[in-house]
């Protein structure tokens, strides 16, 4: 196990130090100038800040400020944002800190992934499993972009991984830090539920390790007893974010009422669910943007046709987390963007995917897959790093 992490870890930080030239390379050609005064650390980490890494960095700085029917700061949960503003406080820069973060949780989510995968899959498997991880084309938000992913999946993997050791006061907790981190860690309260249930069945069972018939999963629910309650506990990070949002603002549901504000348009209706505004995109001649979005597009349609292996090879828990990370964004987005990094959130899907590479019966349909997707990886970078927003 010693030798698996020492691997992963070197490949992380490889990977990272790649990316970082990338980023630092891509500033001389930045299309929108920067213009955010909070910038006061290294000029070569300024191309990991960009979109919503200046709401985090007002967030840690300033507070949270909700005005109904624009856009506001209380769209974004607050783990990651008072994680900024405590160690910036400690290093006098919350620039530097945002980043030290993102890069910490990355290289654990990395490390916990591999293990998460090495328990679960034959050791081919697992290691393209952890290969997908690292060079999935959106994964730059685990080495340096100052956006709150990183630790959200680092959060969610942990809390899983506590509660397949039976720790479900400890897994609650760490879920709670989930739920309280993004607007998808209401499915880390679902998949925690769901697979203490499944847990309770497969023991009752003795059949460890495979998927329990749903019927038996339900069946569970009268073998539990007041200890595997814990796991209810994740839910109180979302449940204290929504009684500071009552208690400044008057209204609880804030970070859902002010997606629609105008310059996110995120509303619900047949133009979200439809995704007019993505088909607008090619129809007004932006084929540039179109691109950027059919590439996120693609990542949700192979992530939802991979759900299937993931309940065969991780069971009803696991599936049930992956598909409601997934059905959040792609219903409640008009155009696809952002469900790039919301795919990697799904990191059962992801080792789906790195099971799938291994059973390919083409070597070469697999290192095409690979290269492609690291080269796509470097590029998505590349054009993050210029300020494009590319998800």
């Amino acid at each position: 196990m010693s030798a698996l992490w020492a691997r992963v870890v070197a490949g992380y930080l490889a990977v990272a130090a790649l990316l970082t030239a990338v980023v630092a390379f891509a500033g001389r050609w930045r299309h929108a100038p920067d213009v955010n005064p909070v910038l006061q650390g290294p000029s070569w980490l300024d191309g990991w800040f960009h979109y919503d890494a200046g709401w985090y960095l007002r967030i840690a700085g300033q507070g949270y400020f909700y005005t109904p029917g624009e856009q506001s700061s209380v769209a974004f949960f607050p783990v990651y944002p008072l994680g900024i503003r405590g160690l910036g406080n400690l290093l006098g820069d919350d620039q530097l800190a945002g980043w030290l973060i993102t890069v910490a949780a990355g290289l654990g989510v990395a490390v916990l992934f591999a293990w998460w995968v090495s328990q679960r899959l034959p050791q081919r498997s697992a290691s393209f499993a952890v290969l997908a991880l690292l060079v999935y084309p959106y994964a730059f938000f685990l080495y340096g972009a100052v956006y709150a992913d990183a630790l959200f999946v680092l959060c969610s993997i942990g809390a899983f991984l506590l509660l397949e050791r039976r720790w479900y006061l400890a897994a609650g907790l760490v879920g709670a830090l989930a739920t309280a981190g993004r607007p998808v860690g209401i499915a880390v309260a679902v998949g925690l539920v769901v697979r203490a249930l499944e847990l309770l069945a497969t023991d009752r069972a003795g059949t460890p390790g495979r998927p329990a018939p749903l019927r038996e999963v339900v069946r569970s629910v009268r073998d539990v007893r007041l200890r595997h309650t814990g796991v209810l506990v994740c839910v109180v990070g979302l449940g204290l974010w929504c009684w500071y949002l009552w208690s400044r603002f008057g209204d609880p549901l804030a970070f859902v009422h002010v997606e629609s504000a105008p310059g996110w348009d995120q509303g619900v209706g047949p133009h979200t669910w439809f995704k007019l505004a993505y088909v607008e995109t090619f129809t007004s001649g932006h084929w540039q943007t179109g691109l950027l979005l059919t590439v996120q597009a693609v990542a949700c349609v192979v992530a939802v046709l991979l759900l299937p292996r993931v309940w065969r090879l991780f069971g009803w828990g696991y599936l049930a987390f992956a598909a409601v990370v997934l059905a959040i964004p792609i219903v409640g987005t008009d155009d696809f963007m952002g469900t790039g990094r919301y795919v990697l959130a799904a990191f059962p899907v992801v080792a789906a995917a790195g099971d799938l590479l291994a059973q390919l019966r083409r070597p070469w349909l697999r290192w095409v897959l690979v290269v492609g997707s690291a080269g796509l990886l470097v590029a998505l970078t590349l054009l993050f790093g210029a300020s494009y927003e590319v998800s």
